[in-house]
């Protein structure tokens, strides 16, 4: 008898067109290292006295549906994340490579398919109505780069065989901690250990009453956009800014020797005062856990652009 492996195990994404139904065709294969996404359904233990000392048998709860994906950054898959995040984007250019621009603060968010597959079982479960509530990645100096998408979903759809039908695949060409930079209004930040930038689109799920215990939607509310960032105490030019609550411009990007690129730009960001401690004969380093804010000239908190051969998203 087969056994299951993560090894074997598939995963196929498609934008819906009505929330909460799987489109028919149009699905792509999307690169993976884990999922927790799934739906369960807790045992509420029954309350009822006058029985003995055993219990009665416990019923139903709702259904909750939902977890994390954790994704390659990468040069073109990456884009269906975005697009979760943030909505459509703007894409420019009539042959590769393309520009797609991604803008924070649109009221709608587009809803998901994703089918997971474990073939050798079989089993292929449809999760409907995906909503990204949360996608957050870390900068440093070496090791693999993921991001983690946290998504609430509808419902799970469990089958014996696939949906997806035969997913479109894309070429993988994934971005590396090696690739990455940041800046600081334009100029190179220098004595940065480590970087971690989160955005939430902060879901509110529409809790009705339903015979099947499903959600009838997940609208987004105000967006959060949060980090941190690590650096060598060299000089005072955060701590300024923090103690004059200022707001800077703070660019995170990654470049391949090929031409793809990934640019995550936040227009204004707002530094706390840290503590500044000296644990020891090491270096003095300094963290800063920063919030990000509407730019009133930009019009929007943060843009997200990727250059890639994809046409459209």
């Amino acid at each position: 008898m087969a056994r299951a492996q993560g090894a074997r195990a598939l995963m196929a994404l498609a934008f819906e067109t009505t929330y909460g139904t799987p489109p028919a065709s149009g699905f792509t294969r999307m690169p993976f290292a884990s999922t927790s996404l799934g739906a369960e359904q807790p045992l509420l233990n029954s309350e009822l006295l006058g029985y003995g000392r055993d219990p009665l048998a416990p019923i139903k709860d709702a259904v909750t549906a939902d977890g994390d994906v954790v994704v390659p950054l990468d040069a073109e898959a990456f884009g269906f994340w975005l697009k979760a995040a943030f909505g459509a984007p703007t894409t420019t250019g009539v042959e590769a490579p393309y520009t797609h621009e991604f803008q924070s603060g649109s009221w709608t968010l587009p809803s998901m398919s994703i089918e997971t597959g474990m073939p050798e079982i079989p089993r292929y479960a449809m999760y409907s109505g995906c909503v990204l509530d949360q996608i957050t990645w870390q900068m440093q100096r070496s090791g693999l780069l993921t991001a983690t998408a946290r998504l609430v979903a509808q419902g799970e759809t469990v089958g014996t065989t696939t949906s997806a039908g035969t997913p479109a695949a894309l070429e993988l060409k994934r971005f590396g901690h090696f690739n990455g930079a940041i800046t600081r209004n334009g100029t190179a930040l220098g004595n940065v250990v480590s970087a971690e930038i989160t955005y939430a689109n902060n879901l509110d799920r529409i809790e009705t009453i339903r015979s099947d215990g499903r959600i009838d939607g997940a609208d987004p509310s105000i967006a959060a956009l949060t980090g941190r960032i690590e650096v060598r105490f060299a000089d005072q030019t955060l701590v300024t800014q923090a103690i004059n609550a200022e707001a800077c411009e703070m660019e995170f990007a990654y470049v391949l020797p090929s031409g793809e690129s990934f640019t995550f730009t936040v227009h204004a960001v707002y530094l706390p005062r840290p503590r500044i401690e000296i644990a020891g004969p090491q270096g003095v380093q300094a963290t800063f856990d920063w919030q990000a804010a509407r730019d009133s000239i930009v019009g929007r908190m943060c843009t997200a652009t990727l250059v890639n051969d994809v046409e459209t998203y």
